[in-house]
């Protein structure tokens, strides 16, 4: 398998912000990419959970959780559905939990950790705002780009047929 961000690094080392080291491959999707959609929450995944359930297609969810080592917000029944609504992934700064059931399913997720506690849903969370973590902002409509090496944002969707793979 081809290494996606350091082949977009040489082609377009100017075009793309780059994420601080601090995420980590946990679903069976390790390369994936698309347009931001962002929500802003602490150790609430109301938002998560309402966004998974909306049609995905071609779009990664972005989501700033604070940092929070505390509670997951993310659990494999709704990576499970962000998977059926087309999502290509979601990345989360914050934990995620179910992670054997996780590296089954068929999507993209990146977390800076897993921990085993749920969250408590109060309705709270900001969809499509600016984000900022690991050194980069992250703008809804901007796109996102991800594998194993990281995670890079660009303000436009870049062209990567050149290296092979489909937008």
């Amino acid at each position: 398998m081809q290494d996606l961000l350091p082949e977009i690094c040489d082609i377009y080392p100017h075009s793309v912000k780059i994420v601080e080291p601090m995420l980590v491959n946990f679903a069976a999707i390790k390369t994936f990419y698309g347009q931001i959609v962002t929500v802003k929450t602490f150790e609430d995944n109301s938002q998560i959970r309402q966004q998974v359930a909306l049609d995905g297609t071609g779009k990664v969810l972005v989501v700033d959780g604070g940092g929070s080592l505390r509670h997951a917000l993310l659990g494999d029944m709704l990576a499970e559905k962000a998977a059926a609504n087309g999502w290509r992934g979601i990345i989360i700064n914050g934990c995620i939990r179910d992670v054997n059931a996780m590296a089954g399913i068929n999507l993209g997720v990146q977390a800076i950790g897993a921990h085993p506690l749920k969250t408590d849903k109060r309705g709270l969370g900001d969809l499509n705002v600016p984000i900022s973590f690991g050194g980069v902002s992250f703008h809804p409509g901007e796109y996102v780009y991800a594998d194993s090496n990281g995670v890079l944002v660009s303000a436009t969707e870049l062209d990567l047929k050149e290296l092979g793979w489909e937008s």
